[in-house]
């Protein structure tokens, strides 16, 4: 059953690159790196439950497991090669089982095909369901993003639109449908389920942004990581964070301000430009399509402090996700 599984995956999944020697089954794979590139190497666990909610989609899981590692890569100015697949499934019908492996495995080469991500190799076993996929990028010697570089006055910017994919798992929890209502829900819901890696836009910010991260945890969490990197503090006001119609139109400004502020899942990028590139990359980053907007700027301080519309300083109870919080 489990080389059959394996069958059914790398066959969906196929994709064909000249870098890879040996592929899906054999005890490892073999891929030949090209010269003068260092590699970018990412690994993310999706767990049941706690990354995703239980009776999402096989397609949408698939995609998902995927596109947080391809989120780490474009954070680091990367473009993505190679991946490993780890699959824990539960016992269940052989049929469902292979019902499932169909589904991730579409979801998860509808969105590898078209970044010539190539499935290599990964392992199949039984237990509570739990995907963990590792990509493997390339990024020229030196030019890989990081959270290290940004400089006191530096401005803060982020791809796309904040909030949506934690306002999407909070209608699921309430009970809301994708097929009801005015579209609201069902795009929510899409951003939470199929989150879109900005790897266009990371290849674009090389030798542009200072610093890089993409938003998991939530926006005061990630950008915190950038302050704690780079030994700075941040300024961000609220009335500039990016926040789609759809969210504003299914919940009031003050909790679309705290998913856009806390919420994670989003998978945008959050970086830091130097206050005399921001028009050049907001331009460039606009022609892609996911934009970018201007949220604050970094300071020779401690931490993360959000200015509200009214210009006083906001206390916000909670600053993210965090895995082993109590």
């Amino acid at each position: 059953m489990e080389f059959q599984l394996i069958d059914r995956i790398r066959e969906r999944t196929a994709q064909g690159r000249e870098d890879v020697r040996l592929g899906i089954g054999d005890d490892a794979a073999l891929v030949a790196p090209p010269p003068g590139q260092e590699i970018a190497i990412a690994i993310d666990t999706l767990v049941e439950g706690v990354h995703f909610p239980q009776g999402t989609a096989p397609a949408d899981i698939g995609w998902k497991s995927l596109a947080v590692n391809l989120s780490d890569l474009a954070a680091m100015g990367a473009s993505p090669a190679w991946a490993l697949l780890a699959l824990t499934l539960p016992t269940q019908a052989a049929a469902q089982t292979r019902d499932f492996i169909d589904g991730f495995a579409d979801g998860f080469a509808a969105l590898a095909q078209p970044h010539r991500l190539a499935l290599i190799g990964g392992d199949t076993t039984r237990g509570a369901l739990s995907i963990s996929v590792a990509v493997h990028g390339f990024v020229p010697p030196g030019k890989a993003l990081t959270r290290a570089g940004a400089r006191a006055g530096d401005v803060v910017l982020v791809t796309g639109t904040l909030g949506d994919a934690a306002a999407g798992l909070q209608l699921l929890q309430q009970g809301a449908r994708i097929d009801e209502g005015d579209g609201r829900a069902a795009y929510l819901i899409e951003r939470l389920n199929r989150p879109t890696p900005r790897l266009a836009a990371g290849l674009a910010l090389r030798e542009r942004a200072s610093a890089c991260i993409d938003i998991s945890d939530g926006l005061l969490a990630d950008l915190g990581h950038i302050c704690a990197a780079s030994g700075l503090g941040a300024e961000i006001d609220a009335a500039l964070l990016p926040r789609s119609s759809m969210l504003l139109g299914a919940f009031d400004d003050v909790a679309a301000r705290d998913f856009a502020l806390s919420g994670g899942d989003d998978y945008e990028l959050c970086f830091t430009v130097p206050p005399a590139r921001v028009a050049e990359v907001q331009t460039d980053l606009a022609r892609m399509g996911c934009g970018a907007t201007r949220i604050g700027r970094m300071l020779e301080s401690d931490g993360v402090r959000v200015r509200d519309v009214h210009g006083q300083w906001l206390e916000v109870a909670r600053r993210g996700w965090d895995h082993f919080a109590a």
